[in-house]
């Protein structure tokens, strides 16, 4: 697997992460042996770097990482976050006592003294941006966390962080159909040198084989409040979806690896993290960090998908309402 370096003065990562979301149950049932499995999948083929949260399934997939560090004696670079609060009174919180509370909790569960990177999972706006790192600064200083990062933050945030604390890494929502980033959140991360770490890389299914099919999501399941995914979108994204998926076959790739491999080529500081509850589904998109684009190829992925070319918003309102909007 290739490497690429987690911020200005972190550490070397492969160049692909894994996403751990999926343990926790939001698309729908899994087990404790399926996610060890795909773990192991995930290190048998040089994955170095899990992403969780906290709030992934309550602890479950934390808990369940913790578990195959025990049993398997890898040592990955782990990165978590917290922020997200079961009040619905504040459903963010960044103050200093719940951001340590939290990661507390968190190295608990993962049975570990420190992580390499912490998230502030989203930015709590009755907390100055600065206090915010003023907080992470204290932890890097006591040992518990090698860096921190933001998610879902405007690039305003980024600048007031760093100017406190250097950021090692922000996250946001970036794939083939949302490129919001573009509009200076990337660019901004290079100059600062800041990594960018891009999820939901694969579109929540829509790129990988087969193609996500709302009609069998289970009720309640966290697609279902996607409007991309929704009766007046969907047939329209699945015919421009279609004629990706057709093109990658016919370059010998599975879409899923051709997407992520489109991800990859945008800059060199950016580490998607594609996430998935089976190792089989792991193995359609691992090799995409060995697929060098051509300009025709990436002259056709324009004209299949351009920018702005998916129907419908990649939130609702409840969900985007904890998200920074910026552009």
């Amino acid at each position: 697997m290739k490497q690429r370096q987690l911020g200005r003065n972190g550490p070397q990562v492969s160049a692909l992460g894994f996403g751990c979301l999926s343990f926790g149950g939001i698309f729908g049932p899994t087990t404790e042996a399926e996610s060890l499995r795909a773990l192991d999948a995930a290190w048998d083929a040089g994955i170095t770097f899990l992403d969780t949260a906290n709030g992934y399934g309550k602890g479950v997939s934390e808990t369940v990482i913790g578990t195959w560090l025990r049993t398997r004696g890898h040592r990955p670079h782990i990165a978590t976050k917290a922020a997200f609060t079961d009040d619905p009174a504040r459903r963010i919180d960044n103050r200093p006592e719940h951001m340590r509370a939290e990661l507390e909790g968190s190295l608990r569960r993962l049975g570990v003294d420190h992580v390499t990177l912490f998230y502030a999972h989203r930015h709590d706006p009755q907390i100055p941006a600065e206090d915010l790192a003023g907080t992470m600064q204290r932890l890097h200083e006591e040992g518990k966390i090698l860096g921190y990062g933001l998610s879902e933050v405007g690039p305003y945030t980024v600048e007031r962080c760093h100017a406190v604390h250097p950021v090692m890494a922000v996250q946001s929502e970036y794939s083939l159909w949302t490129r919001q980033p573009e509009l200076g959140l990337i660019q901004l991360c290079a100059r600062l040198g800041v990594a960018f770490v891009p999820f939901s890389p694969l579109a929540r299914g829509a790129f990988g084989t087969p193609m996500a099919d709302p009609a069998t999501f289970a009720p309640g399941e966290f697609r279902t409040r996607i409007p991309r995914f929704y009766p007046e979108n969907w047939p329209t994204n699945r015919a421009r979806l279609a004629a990706f998926h057709a093109f990658a076959q016919g370059r010998g790739l599975t879409p899923a690896a051709l997407a992520l491999a489109w991800v990859l080529d945008r800059a060199a500081h950016l580490i998607p993290i594609p996430g998935t509850r089976t190792a089989d589904h792991l193995r359609a998109w691992i090799t995409a960090p060995e697929i060098d684009l051509t300009d025709d190829d990436r002259a056709e992925i324009d004209r299949l998908l351009p920018p702005g070319w998916a129907w419908g918003d990649r939130y609702d309102d409840h969900q985007a309402a904890t998200v920074e909007r910026y552009s």
